[in-house]
């Protein structure tokens, strides 16, 4: 039991007499940091969560935005970290069960998966034991489902050497008049349960997320992590569409995080109801399970639908034709308390459990103090050496190196809506014929250890770039923040200078936190994670607008948008070539940032139409776009020229940039708010022109080889094969 004493007074306090065994495993689960989000609640009120274009916003089993007259996007954002570190297969595979559940209990069909993983050092046998079976577990589960694994990003950094994070976001279409919600207004309607059957798995799977991990977690903690089937998943998923379809259901909700507990307590809390639940209806695995096992399993693939009574008979004929078990476990009812009713030894039955639902589904929030920690004065001074050497250096760090290991590994075109595949800012799929969706998800770990309000900010930012460069602007933005204890005042002060970081980003671009996640006590006996504030962005456009990182003609003109400032903090290049994480984060400068996003956005928006242009029935002036992010502007040259397979020559004395910055500097800072640009030369400087912020042609694309010079001087000259050489097969021959 994780309950403290003086939360065992509160709900006691309020019960009027003890808790007995159910009770309290009941409330345990309810109270643990996992479900109730009593130590981030207070900070999470920062983001902005309401807007022009959101439909719902934070408080259901995802977010809804608006993307065109007749459809919502839902989206959500989990984490499975705990899992995964103990089983990586099967805890990835229950993390996509559980986003999935998430998207369809919207009423919506799922279109979409992301996925931000972070794992120790590739040197490491047991992380790349941890990659490989997450990215296995993301694979099999996802393909065999059906839904497309279409973006993501990854992270190798020593501090998640024992705590890897996997967060995982899907995305679900769903019309606007066929939205449901986790809600149970009407007394005398029944829950009907059903998917898979409910088994020991999972029990205090929440309670074992709401804690540190220790030495013996992957022998003791095992029996808390549920076990996937996606191939039910896959019939679950069906059989709901199908009843959503047919019966007007009043909620619905998946069981995950709290098992039945959680999800018959928060349908009826949330409509000021009460209900009682009769374990004898309940389809079991296993003999011999208890009422507090059975309230706490975290069983996976199973769904509550709340209906009318007339309808049960419809929705077992559905769930029949789809094989999977369903049964009435329950009811409505008035007041507002929650029931466990059984039959004990002599078949008398017995009332096991009588809790107010708000205890259950709503405790009280912690006030925990905060202590900004003290900073390191001890930074190693950074010698410089080649250019060219430490590009290809970064280049083939697995952090910049390319993921299409993992990405060829995933089944990102099934349902066919994939226009942008993997490998560019972000991915973009079709919604009808004149509408997409860009979907990315960014986060800067050593941005934010070093400068939470900057790290946390420039995640949001680094997304929402992600986004720009595909055309797209900007409307919602999702989130899984990981970090370590709350109980340590320094750990919970980075958390605040987070959000409020995140927060600022989110209100000027007006784009709202529509849905979130958070994963605490992310360390292992004292060791802790870089903080992670997984961003998800998305982004609507007209298919039109649509574009796309490589370069595509040569003699196109070569624009960067936004000035670079001598920001080497937290850098890909301190860490891939120096072994550092030191210093100060770039800053975030919100009113150059929203001016570059929408420069880029204005350009596209009245340029020619990308689809005829890829038809040879148009031409374009904004051929190529692509944000400056890790590893600055060569490291973004460099990828503009590999996926395009043309060249380019530069000449980075034109760079809008903070006087005196050395060209080592210049070329490898990772200052927000850039972009780079190319468009047909006949129309470069007028472009340059009608920027209204820092803006310079610095270039041409040529050749078969990017080079770098400074006035006469060439700094960098590499063939696109060399370029090639360093940048692909990286992380294959760590796993060969």
């Amino acid at each position: 039991m994780t309950l403290t004493d003086s939360e065992v007074k509160y709900i006691e306090g309020i019960l009027g007499r003890e808790m007995n065994e159910l009770e309290e495993g009941m409330l345990d689960v309810m109270f643990s940091e996992h479900c109730s989000y009593k130590s981030s609640r207070p900070f999470l009120r920062m983001f902005p969560t309401e807007g022009e274009n959101i439909v719902l916003g934070p408080g259901d089993d995802a977010g809804l935005v608006s993307i065109t007259d007749e459809y919502a996007l839902a989206v959500g954002m989990e984490s499975h970290n705990h899992p995964s570190a103990i089983e990586p297969y099967g805890g990835a595979g229950t993390g996509i069960g559980g986003i999935l559940r998430d998207i369809i209990s919207m009423g919506a069909m799922p279109i979409a998966l992301l996925d931000s993983l972070r794992f120790g050092p590739l040197e490491d046998q047991k992380s790349r034991y941890l990659f490989e079976h997450v990215v296995e577990g993301i694979s099999d589960y996802g393909n065999r489902v059906g839904v497309p694994t279409v973006a993501g990003e990854i992270e190798f950094d020593e501090s998640f050497r024992t705590n890897p994070l996997v967060n995982v976001l899907c995305a679900g279409l769903v019309k606007k008049d066929e939205i449901v919600l986790a809600v149970a207004p009407n007394i005398g309607d029944v829950f009907l349960l059903m998917g898979g059957t409910t088994g020991r798995d999972g029990i205090h799977g929440v309670t074992f997320a709401s804690e540190e991990l220790t030495s013996d977690s992957e022998t003791e903690d095992r029996p808390a992590v549920q076990v996937a089937d996606p191939f039910t998943k896959k019939r679950v998923l069906e059989a709901s569409l199908e009843i959503l379809e047919k019966i007007d259901c009043s909620g619905v909700k998946d069981l995950g995080g709290g098992g039945l507990t959680c999800c018959v307590s928060e349908l009826v809390d949330k409509s000021k109801n009460g209900a009682v639940v009769d374990l004898r209806a309940i389809p079991l695995r296993e003999e011999g399970m208890t009422p507090y096992e059975i309230m706490l399993s975290e069983s996976q693939e199973r769904m509550i639908f709340v209906i009318n009574p007339k309808d049960v008979e419809l929705a077992q004929k559905i769930c029949d034709k789809h094989e999977i078990p369903s049964a009435v476990i329950g009811e409505v009812t008035e007041g507002s308390n929650m029931v466990v009713k059984d039959f004990d030894a002599e078949e008398e039955l017995q009332t096991l459990c009588n809790v107010p639902t708000i205890l259950l589904a709503d405790p009280p929030s912690i006030d925990r103090p905060t202590v900004e920690p003290a900073k390191s004065e001890d930074l190693v001074e950074v010698i410089d050496g080649p250019i060219d050497e430490s590009l290809i250096k970064i280049l083939s760090s697995p952090n910049i190196a390319s993921k299409a290991w993992v990405y060829k590994q995933y089944d990102h075109e099934v349902q066919t809506r994939t226009v942008v595949k993997p490998g560019d800012d972000a991915a973009v799929l079709q919604i009808d014929d004149e509408t997409a969706v860009a979907l990315t998800a960014d986060s800067n770990t050593v941005h934010t250890k070093l400068s939470p309000y900057d790290g946390g900010a420039g995640s949001v930012a680094e997304a929402i770039r992600n986004v720009v460069s595909m055309g797209a602007k900007p409307y919602a933005i999702v989130d899984c923040l990981n970090f370590g204890n709350p109980e340590t005042p320094e750990i919970l002060w980075q958390f605040k200078e987070c959000i409020r970081g995140m927060s600022d980003i989110a209100e000027k671009f007006e784009a709202p936190v529509i849905s979130g996640n958070v994963s605490f006590y992310n360390e292992t006996e004292g060791i802790k994670i870089n903080p992670t504030p997984a961003v998800g962005v998305i982004g609507v456009e007209k298919l039109s607008s649509i574009r796309t990182l490589p370069f595509k003609n040569e003699g196109d003109k070569i624009i960067i948008i936004g000035k670079t400032y001598d920001e080497l903090g937290g850098s890909e290049y301190h860490r891939a070539v120096h072994n550092l994480e030191q210093g100060e984060a770039p800053k975030i400068r919100i009113d150059d940032e929203l001016a570059a996003a929408n420069a880029v956005l204005d350009l596209i928006e009245n340029d020619g139409d990308y689809v005829k242009f890829l038809e040879g029935e148009d031409k374009l002036n904004i051929k190529a776009t692509h944000d400056v992010s890790a590893g600055g502007i060569a490291i973004a040259l460099s990828e503009m020229v590999m996926k395009g397979k043309l060249g380019c020559e530069i000449d980075i004395s034109n760079v809008p940039a903070e006087e005196n910055i050395s060209d080592n500097d210049l070329l490898f800072s990772e200052s927000h708010g850039r972009y780079i640009i190319a468009v047909d030369a006949d129309k470069a400087e007028e472009i340059v022109n009608s920027i209204d912020i820092d803006a310079a042609i610095i270039g041409e694309v040529k050749g078969d080889s990017l080079i770098i010079k400074n006035n006469d001087e060439t700094i960098v000259d590499f063939a696109i094969d060399e370029l090639d050489n360093a940048y692909n097969g990286v992380i294959e021959k760590y796993m060969a």
